[in-house]
């Protein structure tokens, strides 16, 4: 036999003790390229209902008025004429989630939200209205005018949420496969409010105006690994507690309602692998 066939000999040799080895393998083995787990991003829009809510005022520093809107109606906002330009992106109500799924065998994740919704109190709308206007005691129904009072929280109502994620398998088909998914959470405003109160105008600011909490249901479908769609119906209560009125920010507002938030999101996978 000579050299050349020597050596073809023992390269087969070690081939196949290679592949003895790969083959047997103990079970608890690191294998190259088990998925670890997957951070995925989405984006998208939402429609949004709210309940009515019971909105108190007050300012006794530089102005004289306590007074209590009783069931106002408030509306969203959607702004969607322009959302397909890139410098439009964020006028509509959209949604902005980041997270990661462990990949274990309960199917968990955990994920960082913001919701932009739009609330405004319902203008030129008939509410019974308690309570005093500068000396001037009221209770009765009023036709309220923005004269009097209008309120929005438009840039915005803004959740801020840290939420808990179950997925369940529904259907899988080579590279797509839809899932339920459910989420519960929770997290502070950080909103924006707009307001007029007696004439005294604010454009508003951001800061904190109190909590949110909620729970969701919907379903994803994952397309080619790395992209999906999402929709997502998701139910939360929301406490008003620190709503600056007034340019001098010296009046406050106080309510809490419950919103119902429909959206539909398109979203980027990035699957982690072990070592």
């Amino acid at each position: 036999m000579n050299r050349k066939s020597l050596l073809v000999a023992w390269l087969l040799y070690c081939l196949s003790q290679s592949v003895s080895a790969q083959q047997t393998l103990p079970n608890n083995a690191v294998k190259v390229g088990k998925m670890h787990g997957a951070l995925y991003i989405n984006w998208g829009y939402n429609r949004d209902w709210y309940t009515k809510s019971t909105i108190h005022f007050r300012n006794t520093t530089t102005d004289n008025y306590d007074f209590t809107f009783i069931d106002a109606k408030a509306h969203d906002r959607p702004d969607m004429q322009d959302f397909y330009k890139i410098t439009s992106l964020t006028i509509p109500q959209y949604d902005l989630n980041i997270g990661y799924f462990f990949n274990d065998r309960r199917d968990l994740g955990i994920e960082i939200a913001w919701n932009h919704l739009k609330y405004i109190v319902t203008d030129n709308q008939v509410i019974h209205v308690q309570g005093q206007v500068r000396g001037h005691q009221i209770d009765k129904d009023t036709l309220v005018t923005p004269d009097f009072v209008h309120l929005q929280h438009t840039n915005g109502n803004n959740y801020l949420m840290l939420n808990l994620i179950k997925r369940q398998k529904l259907w899988e088909y080579k590279k797509m496969r839809l899932s339920a998914i459910g989420k519960v959470g929770g997290g502070p405003l950080i909103s924006y409010t707009i307001s007029s109160i007696l004439g005294n105008n604010d454009e508003g600011y951001f800061h904190y105006h109190g909590v949110v909490a909620g729970v969701s249901a919907g379903l994803k479908l994952d397309l080619l690994t790395y992209f999906f769609l999402q929709t997502d119906l998701q139910g939360a209560w929301v406490d008003y507690t620190n709503t600056k009125l007034g340019a001098d920010h010296q009046g406050l507002a106080t309510h809490h309602f419950y919103s119902l938030q429909y959206s539909l999101a398109f979203g980027f996978n990035y699957p982690l692998r072990k070592l």
